[in-house]
């Protein structure tokens, strides 16, 4: 199986069921864990150099830090309704959560510094958009964009419709060249409805030195740590999937792959 794919294990004690790190994905700067609760559970983190963005993908969860209560937040049945509520925690910050009912939290990380404050995201900080039209349709909830504050994190879900593609034109942000382009690794949580579906993701670069098409379940995380990174959703499913982006400058400036550019670019008269 490809290194770029990675399966859901066996829940844990903490009902985690993805710990991607810098470590294991092979990169620098973003981590993703996807937890799935029953009611009454609870996590807890001491503070560490990371901030931390947790999305609460379905259910309700009551959150704190550093003592404080931020009360309850949630209350989606699964990441296909709309209206997410998050909870973001600045590096050096202990947090916890509990579970109010079954509960599937993400929680998307990266390099930070102290300085920030801990603060609900709600439904309604939560811009929403339509990019695309016609078999590129797909709807947009900007959670965690660079407008916000935040040291690294980037973090949006997109809900792809049956039938069409996302993430397209081809696009990758894989260099530091601003103001054209950002470097920023990235990781897709996939979620299906119904949840039998299956989507495809390709991850590959110009010189093709990577090159991988990936079929994607329910449940799965594709790293994209360099690359183009089309997503498509077969007829009959819908596609759910929560972006973590981070990187050395906190920017996202893609490039579209020329050969696809006129997809996007008006034709001359």
């Amino acid at each position: 199986m490809s290194k770029l794919l990675v399966r859901p294990s066996v829940p844990d004690a903490e009902g985690r069921i993805h710990h991607v790190t810098p470590q294991s994905a092979g990169w620098t700067h973003v981590g993703f864990d996807v937890h799935r609760l029953a009611g009454g559970q609870t996590i807890a983190r001491e503070a560490g150099g990371r901030e931390v963005c947790i999305v609460l993908l379905a259910g309700k969860a009551a959150v704190s830090a550093e003592g404080q209560d931020f009360g309850t937040i949630g209350g989606r049945a699964s990441p296909f309704e709309p209206d997410p509520w998050s909870f973001y925690v600045p590096a050096g910050t202990d947090w916890s959560l509990a579970a109010q009912g079954p509960c599937e939290i993400g929680v998307c990380s990266a390099p930070g510094k102290p300085g920030l404050k801990s603060r609900v995201i709600a439904p309604a900080d939560v811009q929403c958009l339509t990019r695309g039209e016609g078999s590129n349709t797909r709807h947009v909830r900007n959670i965690l964009p660079e407008t916000e504050p935040a040291e690294g994190l980037l973090v949006v879900e997109v809900i792809t419709p049956p039938g069409c593609w996302s993430s397209y034109p081809p696009h990758k942000h894989d260099r530091d060249a601003l103001p054209h382009e950002s470097l920023l690794e990235e990781t897709y949580y996939h979620r299906l409805n119904p949840p039998q579906g299956f989507a495809f993701q390709r991850v590959y670069t110009d010189d093709r030195s990577l090159d991988e098409t990936l079929s994607a379940h329910d449940g799965d995380v594709v790293l994209v740590p360099e690359g183009y990174h089309p997503v498509a959703a077969p007829h009959g499913y819908e596609l759910y999937y929560l972006n973590v982006m981070a990187g050395p400058k906190r920017v996202w400036k893609f490039r579209n792959e020329p050969a696809h550019e006129w997809l996007v670019t008006p034709n001359p008269a």
